[in-house]
């Protein structure tokens, strides 16, 4: 049996990879999870898969987890904090480890990963977008397969031509196109944009994902972040990689080539289909995920994206293209703002232009490959720079409202 990881195991992503797992005990054994603080996910997982080691990376829930682990007198070991999450990320024991962990939060325990020659299932895009070369040196260094859980990077991955290398175009090549299901608001005119609430934002009309990502699909930031991913990960210049809007989230990306044709990749959309193939890439295993069934489909449609309503795209492809520490900025930015909008401070239509203003005032220069240092140190700049922004928007707009002349109705 194969040991794995799961970093991110009580998200959608790990969620699924265990599903998987207990589909196929015979192959994969759980040798550790790690979560943030989801304390009774996490023990409900213990108990179904007696892990020998646990991670949890917030140390102010550590005594509960430990204590819950204990009345039911599990023996795993305990792993507690960031570090923590990167010590089980190197066990020996679990050679495959799945990289589910959303955000920048991630960074340390994939690169750990990568470092130790892991097979690197990558679910979460953050290291791939803010030190995406760094991680591929990592990997080539120490033999570690890179494998793409997005759903979209892992059907090109399946497109491509046997012998492809991470980080290397691919030969024949010519272009690369990304679907996007367009979100939920995908026809909203930007008045309703405007009045977006956050349960709305969050529901995803084809996939279940957790709340960032899915206020991410919501911006189409989403996919600006895939396209940064694509472009390091298979070696492609952004201008080689296009977007299209997919509302039936069937064909999951395309490969274009020289010759004329284009791969594609389709099926039902469930993150358990691509987790499968990279658990058990070269090979083939079930996955649980209903069939595709084209004849209930019927129609496949595809559009281009609103650049006037979705900006986040152009903010993305503009990162990309300036490469060095602009997609960190970037990355950093949206994920300040996407807390503030998921916390009730900021308006949906206005997640963009926070991103825009930080891109604009913060734009640090780097010569070649940034170190890792440089891109965490940008990262949290971009944050400070990211906070002021939205502060100085509260009180520009709390000073408007004291202004308004009676009978006038300022939105915030």
């Amino acid at each position: 049996m194969i040991g794995l990881c799961v970093l991110g195991s009580t998200g959608s992503i790990g969620e699924s990879t265990l599903d998987l797992v207990g589909r196929h005990p015979s192959q994969f054994r759980v040798v550790a999870l790690g979560a943030h603080r989801s304390v009774d996910r996490l023990i409900a997982q213990c108990e179904r898969f007696k892990p020998e080691h646990v991670a949890i990376a917030d140390a102010a829930v550590a005594a509960q987890l430990e204590r819950e682990l204990r009345v039911r007198q599990l023996q795993a070991r305990m792993h507690v904090g960031p570090e923590g999450l990167c010590e089980i990320a190197t066990l020996p024991e679990a050679p495959f480890v799945m990289a589910g962990i959303v955000g920048a939060a991630g960074l340390a325990s994939t690169f750990a990963a990568a470092s130790a020659g892991k097979r690197l299932m990558l679910a979460n895009k953050e290291p791939l977008v803010m030190a995406g070369r760094q991680l591929i040196e990592t990997a080539r260094a120490s033999g570690a397969t890179l494998l793409p859980i997005d759903s979209e990077h892992n059907a090109i991955f399946q497109c491509l031509p046997a012998g492809f290398v991470a980080g290397e175009a691919p030969a024949g090549v010519r272009r690369i196109l990304l679907t996007a299901s367009g979100g939920p608001f995908l026809d909203w005119t930007p008045q309703q944009l405007a009045k977006a609430t956050i349960e709305q934002a969050c529901r995803h009309p084809n996939w279940v994902m957790g709340r960032k990502i899915s206020v991410d699909s919501a911006t189409l930031m989403n996919k600006g972040l895939e396209l940064i991913e694509a472009s390091v990960l298979f070696g492609m210049p952004a201008a080689r990689i296009d977007v299209i809007v997919h509302r039936q989230s069937v064909v999951h990306s395309l490969v274009e080539y020289d010759d004329g044709s284009v791969l594609a990749q389709l099926g039902s959309p469930d993150m358990r289909t691509p987790i499968a193939h990279a658990l058990a890439w070269p090979a083939r295993i079930t996955s649980g995920v209903p069939l595709l069934d084209l004849l209930t489909v019927r129609k496949l449609e595809f559009l281009p994206p609103d650049p006037v309503r979705f900006p986040a795209l152009r903010l993305a492809r503009a990162a990309a293209e300036a490469g060095g520490l602009a997609p960190a900025v970037l990355n950093a930015a949206n994920e300040a703002a996407v807390e503030a909008f998921l916390g009730g401070t900021l308006n949906f239509i206005d997640i963009p232009a926070v991103i825009e203003t930080v891109m604009e005032q913060y734009a640090p220069t780097s010569v070649g490959t940034p170190q890792l240092a440089a891109v965490l140190q940008a990262d949290a700049e971009a944050r400070r720079v990211a906070k002021g922004v939205m502060q100085s928007s509260i009180e520009h707009r709390s000073g408007a409202a004291a202004r308004a002349p009676a009978g006038v109705t300022q939105w915030t």
